[in-house]
């Protein structure tokens, strides 16, 4: 119910922080995509303009606002949005929705490589206009620069800035709306172009006019981040929000094409249509206001780039990477890998296509997989809602029309830098899907036990002082999801591997919840001060803080008088020193005796060959590195059968 109230209460500061949050790559299209439809060595014709104001007019109103805004956003999991949580709320009801989840998410972080670049360098190219003698590479040396002092920032946390977020953006889209306007006064028939025969006219009629989808899906591509974010800002705060920015944003196309429609006969070459709608006295002004909005929305992707990969590890699609979290702010999140490999993928696209009108070139090929993806597990969630089949068929029908539309015409961009973006898409889903899949395999392979077999071996074992105590307590950190099993190689551990005497035994189980933010435990007593089993109940977006928690579920037993861990060394004892605690994580290796089928083979060594880069198990759950032990055991998937060995007498 708080959640609820959350996602639709209306205030003045989550309207604000909405719009410093989630519309920074879409508030930045007006630098780029009239200029990409028009072409810069195209001539200008008025019935070209006009279709493209058009297409644009009713492409953020069909995909952004009816889609996003009015539909998907009623998919939210308390209170959380994005394509991994739409999937965790469809997951149990088909397993097939896994491709399109992964593919969605692959795709969505190759969008935010290819973002943060094309959006600084449309601002900083608007210096050639102050200074005429500017180089390319001096460009480029800049953009990469704030880049590289973006990125660099990142280990702060981003709280301290995000508070000039919303002010800084709410001052663009002002400036958006007033020159768009300006513009307009001087030649108010260009709102004609608000009539979808224009769209028409160009699609079907004007040569080519099809492929110029490619161009015009660039005015939306930021509308998947109205979804993702939906958790930090709420969905009536953008809801009321995106009617101010969808109106400075239409008001600045229709000003930009009112200019364009004045320079009808010539070429654009080098000229920004953007730029050139602003009075010369204003351009310094603007070049600084702009390049402020691209920095903000390159550090929207980036942090919605940071919580796509928590979810994803924690769905198990995902490597077990290092996390921080620098501020207490919700959503605060930083991780190290992820932002290294998104810098040096954006100075990689920089230096790789040098301007940004190369850079359109391998812009929204990516995205429109996200949002076919996106319809795809929204249609399921409607079937599962119980809402009416005709109204999913209709969805259905026409968003994959629509998306399906502009992923073909976005196509033509593959030969001139799109296989950019889907090579770095590629290559993350090859990733999700190879962790996935290894995950299933060590899943099906492990081998459990019930744990009331041992239980009087494991008090025998804790009595036998004939055996060195290992700890006062051994907490194992267990698979195994049912209270009565437990992992056959923790068995092996605690009696054959080297016994393992301990006056109490704890076996700790993580279960990743599909709501985002549960924190919940429960306890299994198997043999009262012999044995415990504890299993937390953690949402997909909790830090897996386990010896933290592990230490609040203590606190609560000993209050409760359910466990005694005072050390029963006599000594000790009589001045109630609290024993020792001993974490053993099992870390699996794949071994030499299998007969593995070539493809788990080849899935298998590629999982171990990438976790050898990761961050080690103890780490991952948070664990004391002083009090743990990290223990190897042989992942055996078919052990090698009938070995042709003879023995010889002589």
């Amino acid at each position: 119910m708080e959640d609820k109230k959350h996602l639709d209460t209306v205030t003045a500061a989550g309207l604000l922080v909405a719009m410093g949050i989630i519309y920074g790559d879409i508030g930045t299209s007006p630098l780029y995509t009239l200029r990409a439809i028009i072409g810069a060595e195209n001539v200008i014709r008025p019935d070209v303009v006009r279709g493209a104001l058009s297409c644009v007019l009713w492409t953020l109103t069909l995909q952004t606002t009816v889609k996003y805004v009015v539909l998907i956003l009623r998919a939210d999991n308390r209170g959380e949005g994005g394509i991994f949580a739409l999937y965790a709320l469809v997951r149990r009801h088909a397993r097939w929705l896994t491709l399109p989840a992964i593919i969605g998410g692959a795709a969505l972080l190759a969008d935010g490589i290819i973002t943060p670049p094309i959006s600084v360098s449309s601002a900083v190219e608007g210096l050639r206009l102050l200074y005429p003698a500017i180089t390319p590479t001096e460009i480029i040396e800049i953009v990469i620069a704030i880049l590289t002092i973006l990125f660099l920032i990142q280990a702060f946390g981003t709280n301290v800035v995000g508070t000039a977020f919303g002010p800084i953006m709410l001052v663009w889209f002002v400036m958006l709306g007033t020159l768009g306007a300006i513009q307009i006064a001087h030649d108010p028939g260009i709102l004609a172009a608000a009539n979808p025969y224009y769209a028409w006219w160009l699609l079907s009629e004007y040569p080519g006019g099809f492929w110029l989808l490619g161009s015009v899906f660039l005015c939306t591509t930021g509308a998947e981040a109205l979804y993702s974010d939906m958790g930090h800002c709420g969905r009536s705060n953008i809801r009321v929000s995106w009617v101010f920015v969808k109106s400075c944003l239409i008001l600045n196309y229709f000003g930009q094409g009112a200019w364009l429609i004045s320079q009808q006969g010539q070429v654009l070459n080098d000229r920004i249509p953007f730029y050139e709608v602003m009075p010369s006295w204003f351009l310094t002004i603007g070049i600084v206001i702009a390049t402020a909005a691209t920095v903000i929305a390159s550090q929207a992707l980036i942090s919605g780039s940071f919580t796509l990969i928590s979810e994803a590890i924690r769905l198990n699609f995902w490597p077990k990477v290092q996390l921080r979290y620098p501020s207490v702010q919700k959503g605060q999140l930083y991780v190290p890998s992820v932002n290294m490999l998104l810098w040096a993928g954006c100075v990689g696209v920089v230096l790789y296509f040098r301007e940004s009108s190369n850079m359109e070139a391998a812009y929204g090929l990516a995205i429109t997989l996200t949002m076919l993806m996106t319809t795809l597990l929204m249609s399921y969630y409607l079937y599962t809602h119980k809402y009416q089949a005709w109204w999913v068929v209709l969805f259905l029908t026409v968003y994959l029309g629509i998306e399906g539309s502009f992923l073909v015409a976005n196509l033509i961009k593959f030969p001139h830098g799109g296989w950019v973006s889907v090579m770095i898409g590629a290559t993350i889903a090859g990733v999700m899907y190879i962790w996935l899949q290894a995950f299933q395999i060590k899943l099906r392979l492990t081998e459990y036990v019930r744990i009331d077999q041992y239980t009087q071996a494991i008090k025998e074992l804790s009595r036998d002082i004939s055996i060195p105590k290992y700890a006062t307590h051994i907490v194992f950190m267990s698979n195994a999801a049912r209270q009565s099993e437990i992992e056959s190689k923790i068995i092996y551990s605690i009696f054959q591997k080297r016994p393992k005497r301990a006056d109490i035994y704890w076996f700790v189980h993580v279960d990743t919840t599909d709501d985002p933010y549960t924190m919940e435990y429960k306890v299994n007593t198997i043999a009262p001060d012999d044995a415990y089993k504890v299993t937390f109940k953690l949402g997909f977006r909790v830090e897996q803080r386990i010896n933290l928690f592990f230490r609040k579920v203590i606190e609560d037993m000993v209050k409760n008088k359910e466990v005694d861990i005072t050390s029963r060394y006599e000594s000790l004892s009589r001045q109630n020193v609290i024993g020792d605690f001993r974490f053993v994580v099992l870390e699996k290796f794949l071994s030499f005796e299998n007969e593995l089928p070539v493809r788990e083979r080849f899935i298998m060594n590629l999982y171990f060959t990438i976790k050898g880069f990761t961050t080690p198990e103890d780490r991952w759950f948070g664990l004391d590195s002083s009090s743990v032990k990290v223990e190897k055991v042989p992942l055996v998937i078919r052990p090698v059968e009938n070995v042709q060995l003879k023995r010889i007498t002589s």
